[in-house]
C-alpha cells in the first residue's frame, strides 16, 4: 500500500511512530497492539493487519488523511475547513452533507459549494446572485486565473478599482475546483482576504491605523494627514461601510482612538486604509481647505426636497433603479432635467448670490 495515496497505509505507518488524535479519531499503540477509536466505535488489541482492516473505509480515517497528509498553507487549511464547517460539525455530519448536495458558504459575493467527487473534495464557485441559476446558463471556467478577468469589470463593463466593492459581475461558474485552485481563484477575486482572515483567527493580524497610514504618505498624498477626526468619520462613512466595501474595517483613527462608523459585517478584515480611501482622502482634504461661503437662491419646498433626494439617490447607488416617467420619485431623471432647465443657467450652474461669512 502507498501511504501517499492510501489513507489506511498512511494511518498504519503514522501510528507505528506516534499516536493520532484528530477530529474525533484516536489511534494509539501500546505493547505492540493498537487501539482504534472514533465517536462511533472503539476497537482494542488490534494487530497492524487488523488495524488496517478496521480502518478501511472509515470516514474518520478518510477525513484525517484528507486534512493531515497533504501540503497546504495554514491559511488554505483553515479556510477549506471553514468552508465545510469543520469546527462545528462532526465528521459523519460533514460526510453526509458533502455526499448529498454539498455544503455551502458565502465569501463576500462568492458562493462556494463543497462536495465529494470520486472520494475527494471538489468546489463549485459562482456569484451569490446566481445561486439559483441553471449551470447551463452560466459561462463556465476551469482555470482559476480567469477570476482576475472576471473581477476587473462590473456587469456594465465598468472598471472596478476596488476588488472588494459589492459590484462583482455575475453570470459565470467554476464548476469543479480543487481546494488549491479554489483558494487561488478567491485570491484573484478578493486579494489577500483569506490570508488576513487566517491571521486574524490566529491573533496575528497586523493592523495599521489611519494616523500611521496617513503619516507615511508622500508627494501629492502627504496632505491627507490634515483630516480631522470628524472628517475621518465622514470619509469612512463614504467609503468603508457594507454598501461600499465588503471588508470589515479593523483600523481606527489611532491607537485608543476609535472611529464610530460601523465596521461592517464582512467575513474578512480590512487591516489598513486602502489606496481608494487614501485617494478619496486627498480629494476631500483639498475640498476641506476651501473657505465656506453663504449662498442665496430660490427653491420651492418640493425643489429643495428634490435636491436632497437626488444626493441621496446617487450616494445610495439607487439611480439605476428609478424608472423613466416615474415622476413621483424626486430623483427621476426627467424631474431632474426639469429642475435644471428651470433653476440652472446656460453653463449648468445654479443661479445664486454668494458671500463669505463675516
Amino acid at each position: 500500500m502507498d501511504r501517499e495515496s492510501d489513507p489506511v497505509a498512511a494511518l498504519v505507518a503514522t501510528v507505528a511512530e506516534r499516536s493520532i488524535s484528530y477530529d474525533g479519531l484516536s489511534v494509539s499503540k501500546s505493547d505492540g497492539l493498537y487501539t482504534f477509536e472514533t465517536t462511533e466505535r472503539q476497537v482494542t488489541d488490534l494487530t497492524a493487519s487488523a488495524l488496517g482492516e478496521t480502518a478501511a473505509g472509515d470516514p474518520f480515517v478518510d477525513n484525517w488523511f484528507h486534512w493531515t497528509q497533504r501540503s497546504r498553507s495554514t491559511a488554505e487549511q483553515a479556510f477549506l475547513r471553514w468552508v465545510e464547517h469543520a469546527e462545528e460539525r462532526s465528521v459523519p455530519e460533514r460526510d453526509a452533507a458533502l455526499t448529498s448536495g454539498g455544503v455551502v458558504r458565502e465569501w463576500g459575493q462568492l458562493r462556494i459549494t463543497a462536495t465529494v467527487v470520486d472520494g475527494d473534495r471538489r468546489y463549485e464557485l459562482r456569484h451569490s446572485d446566481d445561486r439559483d441559476a441553471d449551470p447551463a446558463e452560466l459561462e463556465r471556467f476551469v482555470d482559476p486565473r480567469k477570476a482576475r478577468e472576471i473581477a476587473t469589470t462590473d456587469d456594465k463593463g465598468r472598471y472596478r478599482p476596488l476588488k472588494t466593492a459589492p459590484s462583482l459581475s455575475t453570470g459565470w461558474l467554476f464548476p469543479e475546483l480543487t481546494g488549491a485552485s479554489l483558494v487561488e481563484a478567491i485570491d484573484f477575486f478578493y486579494p489577500a482576504t483569506i490570508q488576513n482572515w487566517s491571521l486574524e483567527r490566529e491573533g496575528e493580524l497586523d493592523v495599521t491605523n489611519w494616523a500611521a497610514a496617513a503619516d507615511r504618505q508622500s508627494g501629492i498624498y502627504a496632505m491627507v494627514d490634515e483630516l480631522s477626526g470628524e472628517q475621518l468619520e465622514w470619509l469612512t462613512e463614504a467609503c468603508c461601510v457594507d454598501s461600499q466595501c465588503l471588508k470589515r474595517r479593523e483600523w481606527d483613527a489611532a491607537d485608543g482612538e476609535e472611529i464610530d462608523t460601523p465596521r461592517g459585517a464582512g467575513a474578512f478584515p480590512c487591516r489598513e486604509p486602502c489606496s481608494v480611501v487614501i485617494s478619496a482622502a486627498r480629494k476631500w482634504t483639498q475640498i476641506e481647505r476651501e473657505d465656506t461661503e453663504r449662498y442665496t437662491f430660490e427653491l420651492t419646498p418640493s425643489e429643495k426636497d428634490q435636491l436632497e433626494a437626488l444626493v441621496a439617490a446617487v450616494a445610495d447607488g439607487r439611480i439605476d433603479e428609478i424608472r423613466e416617467a416615474e415622476f413621483s420619485d424626486p430623483a427621476n431623471r426627467q424631474r431632474a432635467r426639469y429642475l435644471r432647465a428651470k433653476r440652472f443657467d446656460a453653463e449648468g450652474s445654479l443661479s445664486t448670490e454668494s458671500e463669505r461669512p463675516s
